[in-house]
């Protein structure tokens, strides 16, 4: 990859400078190779360091990059496509989905959770709320992280002495939940930043982009359950089929 200097051209000088780099991935380096560091790639490209990460970021966005703890920036190798969607409704852990179970807490729910749990129910702020955190694993590696936040009230035979802690906790509360007739669901995507403890049980750096899917469970009474999963944008696709919005959940196949 030798020294190319950027002139004026119509486009952002970060989307010319990706394309570039695009293209030197594909003849220069090999699946798993490490890039130079940002200093070097932007002295070669004559370049300001800030335009060189939006050019970056903009790869791992796309999949072509990987950013690791403690090693760098790497050429990711391309994406095997897993399906995590569902053609019916149904509670999570109905099915052998690729969900594990990490723990469920009691604990704080965000404001903007809250307004959802609160859709046509009888569900308010002082009400205790179970906090089940579960992973996404494909291949042996963690391409989501969920919370799956179900107000007390929805599950009232739930007993703290048959499993007081961890992931038998998480597990009698999605139990306790699939006794419940499920009347619907509906769900929405949308591109955010990964929080420092999603980041870190994905293996990614704190701020990288990935795919928050919320999910709302609803029966006769309304709300019963919200999920929030936070997918790595690099190895998340979205296809859309006849009926509705499929999420496809992709992980990285070795080389």
């Amino acid at each position: 990859m030798g020294t190319t200097q950027l002139e004026s051209v119509p486009e952002p000088k970060y989307w010319h400078l990706k394309t570039m780099l695009s293209e030197a991935l594909d003849q220069d380096f090999a699946v798993g190779e490490v890039l130079p560091n940002e200093r070097e790639l932007a002295a070669r490209f004559g370049v300001a360091r800030a335009t060189l990460r939006q050019a970056l970021e903009q790869l791992e966005l796309e999949g072509r990059l990987q950013r690791r703890r403690g090693v760098g920036t790497t050429v990711a190798p391309p994406r095997v496509g897993v399906a995590v969607g569902s053609t019916g409704h149904s509670w999570p852990g109905e099915s052998v989905d690729g969900w594990e179970c990490v723990d469920a807490v009691e604990a704080v729910v965000p404001a903007a959770v809250r307004t959802l749990l609160a859709t046509g129910s009888g569900f308010t702020a002082e009400q205790p709320v179970h906090t089940v955190r579960r992973t996404r694993v494909t291949q042996g590696q963690a391409v989501a992280a969920e919370l799956l936040y179900v107000p007390a009230g929805s599950v009232p035979g739930l007993s703290a002495i048959d499993a007081p802690t961890g992931p038998a906790r998480a597990r009698a509360v999605l139990r306790e939940l699939q006794r419940l007739t499920l009347d619907g669901q509906d769900r929405s995507v949308e591109l955010g930043s990964a929080r420092a403890d999603d980041a870190k049980e994905l293996d990614r750096l704190p701020g990288a982009p990935v795919l928050l899917v919320t999910t709302r469970y609803f029966t006769a009474e309304g709300t019963a359950a919200v999920s929030v999963a936070t997918y790595r944008a690099d190895t998340c696709r979205l296809t859309f089929g006849d009926s509705g919005v499929e999420i496809t959940d992709t992980t990285r196949a070795a080389s």
